[in-house]
């Protein structure tokens, strides 16, 4: 039942600029390291001469926490905003299937929309990389954890921000709060680790990733499973 849910959200979704959205992100990141190491080659080359992958990705690292925060806000609201725009919960909830399985493939669309674009980045990454002329022994590892380790420790900021933008028809608020959290993200390194804003960050620079990896699935989940409850339990418009 979800998986038919699901397949009636990817079609929803057409033509909606959400695909874009996950191509732009990446693309955007790399285009932006592009331009930094295209003015500035000489001089980075020279700072990350004996590493010049790693160079790379760690100046791409820098942005990933900020930009995975926009995108939780904006991929949620997006495919929230499916269903407030042509005001159709009340015909979508009185079909023969369960509001657990359509609150369910609605996260399950949003992360597999942010999974498609986390994988994007190492890729787009590569290409730029070999585009600059470095060499062709690739660092798969560091590649890959770029992409997902903080993504996996954001899944708390998503889960929530799905429960604000299906709850609130107006996106307005829950819009605010991503930004916010984008905007003070780098601002709250010295709090405690504990936070969950600095999980995605901890995750990338802090040499033991994991904790704060399976803390951002746990916790997200838990967060998604208090959110179906509330779903469950709504009165829609």
């Amino acid at each position: 039942m979800v998986l038919r849910s699901l397949r009636a959200d990817f079609l929803k979704i057409r033509r909606k600029g959400i695909w874009f959205l996950i191509f732009l992100a990446p693309l955007g990141l790399v285009a932006m390291q592009g331009l930094n190491f295209g003015l500035r080659y000489d001089y980075l080359s020279n700072i990350y001469k004996d590493n010049l992958w790693g160079g790379l990705i760690y100046n791409i690292e820098l942005f990933v926490p900020m930009s995975l925060f926009l995108g939780c806000t904006l991929i949620s609201s997006l495919v929230a905003n499916v269903e407030h725009q042509m005001s159709s919960w009340k015909q979508l909830l009185a079909l023969p299937i369960s509001r657990s399985a359509v609150f369910l493939s609605k996260f399950a669309l949003c992360v597999l929309l942010l999974t498609a674009s986390c994988l994007l980045l190492p890729l787009c990454t590569v290409g730029l990389g070999l585009l600059l002329g470095f060499e062709p022994a690739l660092p798969i590892k560091e590649l890959l954890s770029m992409g997902f380790y903080p993504y996996l420790a954001a899944w708390p900021l998503l889960a929530l921000q799905l429960w604000l933008s299906l709850t609130f028809r107006n996106q307005a608020l829950p819009v605010s709060i991503g930004v916010a959290a984008a905007i003070l993200s780098p601002f709250t390194l010295d709090l405690s680790a504990w936070m969950p804003l600095n999980w995605p960050t901890l995750a990338l620079g802090d040499t033991s990733p994991l904790p704060f990896m399976i803390g951002g699935i746990v916790l997200g989940l838990f967060i998604m499973l208090i959110s179906l409850l509330h779903f469950n339990r709504k009165d829609v418009d």
